[in-house]
């Protein structure tokens, strides 16, 4: 999906950053036309309503989440094709944590008009994730359980990113992803009788 320009770029980028502070139910056209410096007649001529500015927002961010993973998985499989993956998703929110705050938000809503294309989108992210989690793991896993560990990965470094970047912002993008994977790895996994490791 092609990255929009001039007006529409302002009108996405505004509404963007209304929605990170206020999410995407608080946010109005009004809002978003002066917040983007137009007529509410450039505005409605650009994007016939709220929805449609927010449809274009979140497939782009997506589209553009999925080329960036799949293209951190080329030449890389297994554990080192998670590693790539996990430090992408967070150079991703680093890069535009605005993006990542709406997309936590609307990840389990289903009645926005743009489910089903959202839902495409985020099917071809996290089929990335699954790809290089059914790679890592011993022998043949069924798809069911790849899935559920993706999005368990996706899921989590996402949140692990905004917790980041929202309330840690000086720490290191490293160890954020040295975290992320030593949570990953299994070395939280204590002893079978349940007590924590030492």
């Amino acid at each position: 999906m092609a990255r929009e320009t001039g007006t529409k770029r302002s009108i996405l980028d505004a509404a963007l950053a209304l929605a990170a502070e206020r999410g995407i139910t608080g946010t109005t056209m009004d809002d978003v036309a002066e917040r983007a410096g137009v007529a509410k007649g450039t505005l409605y001529y650009n994007f016939a309503s709220k929805d449609k500015i927010f449809e274009g927002l979140l497939l782009e961010g997506m589209s553009g989440l999925t080329e960036s993973l799949r293209a951190a998985r080329v030449g890389r499989h297994g554990w080192e094709s998670i590693e790539a993956l996990v430090a992408t998703l967070l150079e991703r929110i680093a890069a535009n944590t605005a993006l990542a705050k709406v997309i936590a938000g609307e990840l389990f809503r289903t009645d926005r008009s743009w489910q089903e294309s959202s839902f495409a989108y985020r099917h071809q992210a996290l089929g990335e994730f699954a790809a290089a989690i059914g790679e890592a793991l011993p022998g043949n896993s069924a798809p069911e359980t790849t899935n559920l560990m993706a999005s368990g990965v996706f899921g989590a470094t996402l949140l692990v990113g905004l917790e980041w970047l929202v309330f840690d912002p000086t720490r290191a993008q490293s160890d954020v992803v040295a975290a992320v994977l030593a949570t990953l790895s299994g070395r939280l996994a204590g002893p079978i009788d349940g007590n924590l490791p030492r």
